[in-house]
């Protein structure tokens, strides 16, 4: 699917989503301009959708780590080890799609500041300016969500990783 020339819309994401093509989603958000995506009402789902590893690893490791009965079947250190790079993956992805939409949105207000500046007397501009700045507050405590979304999922992998898997250090 060739990327359309607007801005992304909640049909496109709701097509990939349906297909299940997470990873396909994400190479289509590569290959779009910055500057062409809004970080309108899509982000949600989006984040959403791309908190799925963390909302899930209580179950990836119940079902990929083996216990002790059952540990010479599977090959856990593989396994941790791929669920490690899973999640630093993940969480490098969100932290830029959310760092992204901040710089954007920042942009904008700035934009609507100045503009404000020279029009004192337009009610709808000072509307749209306190709509993105609330935007922007938004968008920042979702970083303080992703902070604790990340704590949590590392807090399990390392109780049930940390005799399989040692990560690397500079990481």
């Amino acid at each position: 699917m060739a990327a359309p020339s607007g801005g992304v819309n909640c049909e496109e994401f709701a097509e990939f989503q349906v297909m299940g093509f997470f990873f396909m989603w994400q190479a289509f958000l590569e290959a779009r301009s910055p500057r062409s995506r809004s970080c309108q009402g899509w982000i949600l789902e989006l984040l959403k959708v791309m908190r799925t590893i963390d909302d899930r690893i209580v179950h990836e490791l119940n079902t990929t780590v083996p216990t002790a009965s059952f540990a010479g079947k599977i090959d856990a250190s593989q396994t941790c080890k791929q669920l490690y790079e899973s999640l630093m993956e993940a969480h490098a992805n969100r932290d830029k799609v959310i760092k992204n939409c901040i710089a954007q949105t920042s942009s904008v207000v700035k934009h609507l500041r100045e503009e404000r500046e020279k029009n004192l007397d337009d009610l709808t501009l000072l509307k749209q300016l306190r709509k993105e700045q609330t935007k922007l507050k938004w968008m920042q405590s979702e970083l303080n969500v992703e902070e604790v979304v990340n704590d949590r999922s590392w807090k399990v992998f390392n109780e049930r990783c940390r005799i399989h898997f040692k990560p690397p250090k500079n990481e």
